[in-house]
C-alpha cells in the first residue's frame, strides 16, 4: 500500500517508496506549481495514466546523465556536422508538450494527460519548465522538454518527427547545460537511447544528495537562448563507436 496525499499533505520519505513497481511512492495530491516544484526537490515526479489517480515515483536506482560525460556515437557526430536543421529552446514550448504527449507507434493513449500539459504550461511560463526544439525548414521535427532548477535539468519527454531530431535536441541540451555548469540532467528511468549518451544509474540516496545541493544555485534566467558552446554542426566530438 502506498499512502494517499491529502490537498495540504507532504511526500512521505523516498525510502518508504516500493520496490515493484520501482519507485512507487504515493498518490493523490495535485499538479500546482507547489507541490512540483517541492516534488522536484525531494528527488520525486509524477506519472501517470489518463483514468488513474495522480503517482508519484521515485526509483531507485536513478538514471541520470552528467552533461560533461556526453558521449556522442560516430554516426551522430556525422549527423551533428550536417546543417540542415537548426536547434531552438524555449521557442515552442506547448507545441513540444503536445508532440510528446501523442501516442508512439503500437502505444494506447499517453501518461502526459491535459492536466499534465497543463501544469507544465504553468511551469514554463514561470520560466522553470524548458524545451529545446530541432527544427528543418521552418517544420518542428523534434524536441524535449523538463524542469531546471539550479543547476539540475529533470528531463521528462521527448519526440522524434524526423530521424535523430531528439537526439539532435538532447545533444545541443547536454552541451548547452555543460556551459552552463549544470551538474545533473534527470533521466528518471534506464532506456537503451539514453545510456548510449553516456547515462548511468546511481543509488537513489547518491541523487537526492546531489539534488539537494544543487537546486539553491540560481535559476538561469528565462527563456532560454543557446550559445556559448561549440556549435556541434562543426566542433569536434568525443565520440564513441557506433
Amino acid at each position: 500500500m502506498i499512502p494517499w496525499l491529502e490537498a495540504s499533505g507532504d511526500f512521505p520519505p523516498v525510502e518508504q517508496a516500493l520496490e515493484r513497481p520501482n519507485g512507487l511512492l504515493a498518490a493523490g495530491g495535485d499538479l500546482s506549481p507547489e507541490r512540483l516544484l517541492h516534488a522536484y526537490r525531494l528527488g520525486i515526479f509524477p506519472w501517470f495514466s489518463a483514468g488513474q489517480p495522480i503517482l508519484w515515483w521515485s526509483p531507485d536506482p536513478r538514471m541520470v546523465l552528467i552533461p560533461s560525460d556526453l558521449k556522442i556515437a560516430r554516426s551522430m557526430a556525422k549527423t551533428l556536422r550536417k546543417a540542415n536543421y537548426e536547434v531552438s529552446a524555449d521557442r515552442a514550448f506547448e507545441r513540444v508538450i503536445q508532440a510528446c504527449s501523442e501516442p508512439r507507434p503500437q502505444q494506447h493513449g499517453t501518461w502526459i494527460t491535459a492536466a499534465m500539459r497543463a501544469a507544465y504550461t504553468r511551469l514554463h511560463r514561470l520560466g522553470v519548465a524548458h524545451s529545446v526544439e530541432t527544427w528543418r525548414g521552418g517544420e518542428l521535427i523534434g524536441g524535449l522538454y523538463g524542469v531546471a532548477m539550479g543547476r539540475v535539468f529533470f528531463g521528462e519527454s521527448m519526440f522524434s518527427r524526423a530521424t535523430d531530431a531528439s537526439k539532435i535536441a538532447l545533444v545541443y541540451l547536454a552541451r548547452q547545460l555543460n556551459a552552463w555548469q549544470f551538474r545533473l540532467i534527470d533521466c528518471q528511468m534506464r532506456t537503451p537511447l539514453l545510456a548510449s549518451f553516456g547515462a548511468r544509474e546511481i543509488p537513489r540516496t547518491q541523487f537526492t544528495r546531489q539534488v539537494a545541493e544543487l537546486v539553491n544555485y540560481p535559476n538561469v534566467p528565462a527563456p532560454w537562448v543557446l550559445g556559448g558552446f561549440a556549435d556541434p554542426h562543426t566542433a569536434t566530438v568525443a565520440t564513441t563507436r557506433g
